[in-house]
């Protein structure tokens, strides 16, 4: 089987995942999901003509004045009665704007003696001057939020001020991590001889912490092949999208693949052009998505990045799943490119990129002092300081 190319690779796994069902949450308990739907306004914003400042409700054609003042209007209530020829209401920022005016003095523009109020700077310049007319900031019906938005902290504040208490997201995904090995041991427990702590399932239930995913540790499945099939069978029952890492290269013990097929799965697709995470395979299982990881920490994190982050946004309805490079200048040259796309583990110091040496794919030092991920597609020449790379920020991966 060829290498497949990291971009086709993406593609082919996003397919598999079809939007989950939706379900109406509170605004706070959306955030970091996406929208199901176009979030449409209920109401105007402002909802009626609003003064922008402190001062004096008033008629522009009457300045200067005097005017007698009849009452006041407050935010969150009005002046019972429209201004007559002459009148004048006191007025607070975010009040109504009563009927019969047309503009706002300010207060440091005003001179008051008891009812009677004059003009005693410039004053308003023009009709409107110093009011929030009614929908300038929306309209109801106006799209506040459209479908597949990624929810942060303003669109809670913009929904909610749409006149929504609520809102349509998908459902979060449930992820079963399988970590598969003889070598593996708990984190914490004793490692003789040349056993490991099982630290990728918890790095990657770090990397979900905070994302809109249920996620599931299953533990450690020894190099067994009836036993890590039983174990993608259990998981497939409970879970949306398996994840396993180790066991997917061409070893003796590598028996994730033969354990997917003994389960009953189809394998979409194995091995990507990439370094690292090149023995990646994605297949399904009874409606489940299977995502095979390398067993290699830091290959296990960058495809993490790359596949299931984007995956976990395309269930959840993202309109954009993949992760945005940006674009980065280089502090240090790099040398020319091989077949496969790397992705080199670099740190940003003086707003230049560097990529060190220890790029090893066990190598977790690197990656751990790392901003982002410089991307060098295949067979491109060597790069020389200053010239510009793209750069994937490990901090904001996965699904816009």
């Amino acid at each position: 089987m060829s290498l497949l190319p990291v971009a086709e690779a993406q593609a082919r796994l996003l397919a598999l995942a079809a939007p989950l069902p939706v379900e109406t949450v509170p605004l706070v308990d959306a955030v970091g999901r996406w929208t199901a739907g176009n979030v449409l306004a209920l109401r105007d914003q402002p909802s009626r003509d609003l003064s922008a400042m402190d001062g004096y409700a008033i008629r522009y054609a009457e300045r200067p004045g005097p005017w007698t003042v009849i009452g006041e209007s407050a935010a969150g209530g009005g002046l019972d009665r429209p201004l007559g020829t002459g009148e004048a209401a006191r007025i607070f920022t975010g009040a109504p704007v009563p009927d019969g005016a047309d503009c706002v003095l300010v207060q440091e523009e005003a001179e008051r003696a008891g009812d009677r109020l004059t003009m005693n700077g410039e004053g308003p310049r023009r009709v409107g001057g110093n009011i929030r007319p009614q929908g300038t900031d929306f309209k109801s019906e106006t799209i506040l939020i459209a479908e597949g938005r990624k929810i942060d902290g303003r669109h809670v504040a913009l929904a909610g001020i749409g006149g929504h208490a609520t809102v349509t997201v998908r459902r979060r995904p449930r992820v079963a991590l399988i970590s598969t090995g003889d070598e593996l041991v708990p984190l914490g427990q004793p490692t003789p001889g040349a056993n490991l702590p099982a630290s990728n399932a918890p790095m990657l239930a770090a990397l979900l912490a905070g994302r809109p995913a249920e996620v599931r540790d299953q533990g450690i499945v020894p190099d067994d092949l009836d036993r890590i099939a039983a174990a993608f069978r259990t998981a497939a029952a409970q879970a949306d999208i398996i994840v396993t890492t180790g066991g997917v290269s061409v070893g003796d013990r590598d028996l994730v693949r033969p354990a997917l097929e003994k389960a009953g799965a189809r394998l979409d697709f194995w091995r990507v052009a990439m370094r690292p995470g090149k023995p990646l395979l994605a297949g399904t299982l009874d409606g489940a998505i299977v995502l095979g990881l390398p067993g290699n920490p830091v290959s296990s994190y960058v495809t993490a990045c790359l596949f299931l982050l984007p995956l976990i946004a395309q269930l959840g309805g993202a309109a954009d799943p993949l992760p945005r490079p940006r674009t980065v200048t280089l502090g240090a040259a790099l040398p020319a490119n091989g077949q496969r796309q790397d992705y080199l583990r670099a740190r940003i110091e003086n707003g230049l990129a560097f990529a060190p040496d220890g790029q090893d794919s066990a190598a977790l030092m690197a990656l751990a002092a790392a901003d982002g991920l410089i991307v060098r597609p295949p067979h491109v020449p060597p790069a020389a300081i200053g010239e510009s790379v793209e750069m994937l920020d490990l901090r904001d991966a996965g699904g816009h």
